[in-house]
Formats: structure tokens, C-alpha cells, sequence
């Protein structure tokens, strides 16, 4: 009987199914997978009270240096700014580091940013207290070497941040009416949880619900960004708009509001 495959196989297999079929990629206006930069913005409002800001700030203690990975615009680091000493900010799109480099500045932290595929520039970044990486993990299909490269930065603990299921899943029944397909439903945070421990950690697990968040797109706006997900034209917006229905709101087209916190002490 042939052994049951690692769990970051699993996942690899699995993420390797939300590959859009070449026809569709082929013929979409524009990249469905590049993500406005503005959607992440850092803001006075990002919560610092959430499990995962909790156990960073932890680690932390009186103080110390944080490596944000897939950083976007600082919302998973900087509103723990008044324990920060120094944030390093990876992200492979510059904008989204343009704005992580102005809100740490407004927020009196010191900084660098590194462009470019974390697993590609990892080994020209500096070790961190606290290595925090949040909404990432469903980008990546090599789990196993990026969450070594987590590990080997961070000097106290790895936070990573993820929704219990692909970020993209709420769009599946609208995929099935334009397009006819069934897409997947793994891989999980569960999954990432036996990922982890595969790996030699012992992850610290703590489930929770995302708080709404004011947006800064419009409805007009956020239909669009849900027509690029799906590879579709502009033509369709009303017909995307009314199979949303009251899903245009703050996270349009995102995964339900449950969240997990992955942590370990290293």
C-alpha cells in the first residue's frame, strides 16, 4: 500500500488546482492574480488586538525587530509600531512597498523594504525578533522551504496569519455560472497546521472572527476587482453585481470572515 503523501505535498497538489484553465487565463483582460495595491493599505484602523498581534507583540516583549513578509502595505506589522525597533518589509509588488515604506515612516519606525518572491531574496534578508506573515500562504506552493526560510529568520517566534479556507472560495458558485467549472475547496488552514508540524514545530493555534473593516473601494469598485478574479470584461459587471448581492461590502469576493493565527516559538 503506497504511504500517504506529506502533508506540504498536499498542499502543493492541492493549490495546484486553482490554476485557471489556460483558455480562460489566455483571453482575460487583465492578470487575475495582481492585487491593488490600495486593498492594503495600513491604516489607524488596523486592529492590534487580534490573536495573531497578540502573540507577536508577546515575542516582542519591551521590544525588538519585526520581518514582515508579504508585507503589502504594513497591516500585519505596523500597528504593533510602539514595540517595533526596526521592520524589514518583503512584498514582491513595489507599490504595495511604497506604501509599507510611508506608513512606517508615519508611524516613526525605521525600515526596509526587499522586492521580490520571499523564497528568491530570503537569503539576502537579515534575521528578525519576530518574523510575522499574514494572507501569504495560499500564494505558495513550495510551503516546505518558505515556512524553513520563516523559521531560520525569526529568533523568538513565527506568527502566520491565514483564512480557514482559500481566500478565493466564496467566488466558487460564480465561477460555476460564467464559466462552468467547479473549483477546489483545499488546500486549508488545517492543512497548513499539519504542514507545520510536519516540518519539526509545534504550532499554537487560535481560530477567530476578522472584525469589518471599512474598505477603500466602492462597490463599483470592488465588482471590479471580482470581474479580474474571474477573467472576465467590463460588459458583465451588472449580472457579477447581482450574484453578489450583499457580498459587495468590505471583503467582496474574500473567503468568510474566520481567520487563523499559526504561531511557534523557535
Amino acid at each position: 500500500m503506497a504511504a500517504r503523501p506529506s502533508a506540504a505535498d498536499r498542499w502543493a497538489a492541492a493549490l495546484a488546482e486553482w490554476a485557471i484553465p489556460q483558455d480562460i487565463l489566455d483571453a482575460a483582460p487583465v492578470n487575475p492574480w495582481v492585487h491593488a495595491p490600495r486593498m492594503f493599505a495600513s491604516t489607524d484602523a488596523d486592529p492590534s488586538d487580534t490573536p495573531s498581534m497578540h502573540a507577536a507583540a508577546a515575542a516582542l516583549g519591551d521590544g525588538g525587530d519585526v520581518l514582515d513578509v508579504g508585507c503589502g502595505g504594513g497591516r500585519s506589522s505596523l500597528p504593533l509600531a510602539a514595540l517595533i525597533t526596526h521592520v524589514t518589509g518583503v512584498d514582491q509588488q513595489q507599490e504595495m512597498l511604497d506604501q509599507f515604506r510611508a506608513a512606517a515612516a508615519s508611524a516613526g519606525v525605521p525600515c526596509d523594504a526587499v522586492l521580490g518572491r520571499w523564497l528568491d531574496v530570503q537569503s539576502a534578508v537579515l534575521a528578525a525578533d519576530v518574523v510575522v506573515c499574514h494572507h501569504v500562504v495560499y500564494n505558495v506552493g513550495d510551503i516546505g522551504p518558505f515556512i524553513a526560510a520563516l523559521h531560520t529568520h525569526a529568533r523568538r517566534a513565527v506568527v502566520v496569519e491565514l483564512t480557514a479556507n482559500h481566500p478565493q472560495s466564496s467566488l466558487n458558485d460564480l465561477w460555476r455560472h460564467f464559466w462552468g467549472i467547479e473549483r477546489p475547496t483545499e488546500p486549508s488552514a488545517d492543512l497548513f497546521v499539519e504542514v507545520v508540524g510536519e516540518a519539526g514545530h509545534t504550532p499554537v493555534v487560535q481560530r477567530f472572527r476578522r472584525s469589518e473593516r471599512a474598505s477603500p473601494l466602492s462597490v463599483d469598485e470592488h465588482v471590479a476587482n471580482v470581474r479580474q478574479r474571474l477573467c472576465l470584461t467590463a460588459d458583465r459587471d451588472a449580472e457579477i453585481a447581482a450574484l453578489l448581492g450583499g457580498r459587495v461590502g468590505p471583503r467582496a469576493g474574500l473567503a468568510a470572515d474566520e481567520v487563523v493565527t499559526v504561531w511557534w516559538h523557535v
